[in-house]
């Protein structure tokens, strides 16, 4: 069962890239002769021309998150494995792939700016300050609580800790090497890439690792907090693209040896019912498969992600296919691989999804012969690789939009501090919890993240049909169609969220801040479709 689902996937995943993916690329135009911001604006700190292969890694590792690991698992455990699959299936393919590689090539088309800015030429600057509050505020959220999982996991598994702080300290030698002495890349590649995989054993059996790599959450927080201080803002050479690049070939290792597992997982029985009905709970299918699978098959942080740092970094237009359709796929094959672990466990063991994930790559591990211990921290590392990638790009995201919507007035450093600040503020605040008890705000917060996060997908959606029609004079249809599903769906959650949260013990700061988001995408639609209005107007005079 397990052989053919992956299989099936892997087939479906390269028909789609090579079809669906051309014909993008022909609505884009998409031309190497053109410039791309990358050379066009330089600087050696945000633009800086990237190697694909090294890219592809940056931006894989960066959407990834947690996300295509957690929301999966969570699903197939709600509704059964069966709608988790296929949703991942044709989400990556037709939702989320062109949202990704819509939002990466109207960015590049855009002087590398973000799709606010797209917003801002195409709907109007109103469209855009309601979509960058909106982001800004889901933004800070993601570093809040990527900051959280990556603390706890650094506690949980002194191995992961020392891998992944060996690997940020490598990444900068692997940055001075390769960009300013040019060495080849191939060359640090098989230098550099053991080593991390190495460190990952190695911890496990190191007495001194163990010592001086336990600390308190608490702590791990705010080494965390000065980390993403400085990632945000060294030149992207120097550390994001190098560590990132690093970090992928660890996780295509966990990707290899998920498939391997999954292929040759006959003796594994599967625990997990295909289906277990349409209601979980007080969940219903729809919308809530399609808001909690989140990044497994469509999410508005890859949208930001895309035109915030990516297309900073594209070496030649054409990259944009790889880089942006070939990543969501490939996502769509981790959450796929996610799926299978908790199809063996039967559901989610004490700790979690990111638990579940690392016990279950633990016994694909060992049909390698693979130490089931060292198979868990080889999971747990590739989990909070996710992580960390993640929250430093989410940090730098956020500073970027804040500086554009203050029309660039503040500072790239004073940025940083600001969502920093704000994210440890919804880490250390108390707020009432659904069992009227003091929690993180965080915490209060967090449910409504998924709902909040795919209704971004669904305004990235919207303003780039809006440039494909008016800019590109092309049909959008392609976008359109999962704009209104999207669209749709998150907002049916947020008002089955609202009436949850007024019930019981009310949360008026979660009732709050959906009311608020809600508020921004739906002024952004009306300005939206009231652009596309007037160009419709002019187009018949």
């Amino acid at each position: 069962m397990l052989a053919m689902l992956f299989l099936v996937a892997i087939v479906f995943f390269a028909i789609v890239y090579r079809v669906h993916g051309r014909y993008m690329a022909r609505i884009y135009a998409l031309d190497d002769s053109n410039p791309t911001p990358a050379e066009t604006m330089y600087d050696g700190i945000d633009y800086c021309p990237a190697h694909p292969a090294v890219l592809l890694g940056h931006h894989f590792a960066s959407i990834a998150g947690a996300g295509p690991i957690v929301g999966p698992i969570a699903a197939a455990s709600m509704f059964g494995w069966l709608p988790a699959y296929l949703w991942c299936l044709l989400g990556s393919s037709f939702l989320g792939g062109p949202h990704d590689m819509g939002a990466l090539v109207a960015s590049m088309r855009h002087d590398g700016k973000s799709v606010g800015e797209v917003v801002d030429h195409w709907v109007g600057r109103r469209g855009k300050l309601f979509f960058l509050m909106f982001t800004i505020l889901t933004l800070i959220l993601v570093v809040a609580v990527f900051l959280q999982l990556s603390a706890n996991t650094f506690e949980a598994d002194t191995a992961v800790a020392f891998s992944s702080t060996l690997y940020i300290f490598l990444a900068v030698v692997f940055g001075v090497l390769v960009y300013k002495y040019n060495t080849p890349l191939w060359l640090m590649t098989v230098i550099m890439v053991p080593i991390v995989i190495g460190a990952c054993w190695y911890g496990n059996y190191a007495d001194w690792v163990i010592q001086y790599f336990s600390y308190s959450m608490p702590t791990w927080r705010w080494l965390l907090a000065i980390y993403i201080l400085f990632a945000s803002v060294l030149p992207v050479w120097l550390l994001l693209q190098p560590r990132d690049y690093l970090a992928s070939y660890f996780l295509y290792f966990a990707v290899i040896v998920g498939a391997i597992g999954m292929i040759l997982g006959g003796k594994f029985e599967v625990q997990l019912p295909a289906f277990k009905g349409f209601v979980a709970g007080d969940q219903f299918l729809w919308p809530m498969l399609f808001v909690i699978v989140a990044c497994g098959a469509i999410s508005g942080f890859h949208s930001l992600v895309g035109s915030g740092t990516t297309s900073k970094q594209l070496r030649r237009e054409t990259d944009s296919t790889l880089v942006g359709y070939g990543s969501m796929l490939l996502e769509g094959v981790v959450a796929v691989i996610a799926i299978g672990t908790i199809m063996i466990s039967g559901k989610i063991l004490p700790g979690g999804p990111v638990v579940t994930y690392a016990q279950g790559f633990g016994q694909f591990a060992g049909l390698l012969g693979i130490d089931p211990k060292l198979g868990a921290s080889l999971g747990g590392l590739a989990i909070n690789t996710f992580l960390l990638t993640s929250l430093d790009t989410a940090t730098r995201l956020t500073r970027y939009q804040i500086q554009e919507i203050t029309n660039m007035k503040v500072d790239k450093y004073t940025a940083t501090i600001i969502t920093i600040a704000a994210a440890m503020a919804l880490l250390l605040v108390k707020t009432v919890g659904p069992d009227g008890k003091p929690v993180p705000a965080w915490a209060a917060i967090w449910p409504m993240f998924g709902a909040a996060n795919q209704l971004v997908a669904a305004l990235a959606l919207l303003a780039v049909g809006v440039w494909v029609t008016k800019g590109l004079k092309k049909n959008n249809k392609f976008l359109m169609a999962p704009m209104w599903f999207m669209l749709a769906t998150t907002v049916a959650a947020l008002l089955f969220m609202i009436k949850e949260k007024l019930t019981g013990v009310p949360n008026y700061l979660l009732v709050g801040i959906s009311i608020v988001l809600l508020l921004f995408a739906l002024l952004m639609v009306k300005e939206s479709f009231h652009a596309l209005k007037v160009k419709t107007e002019e187009e018949y005079k």
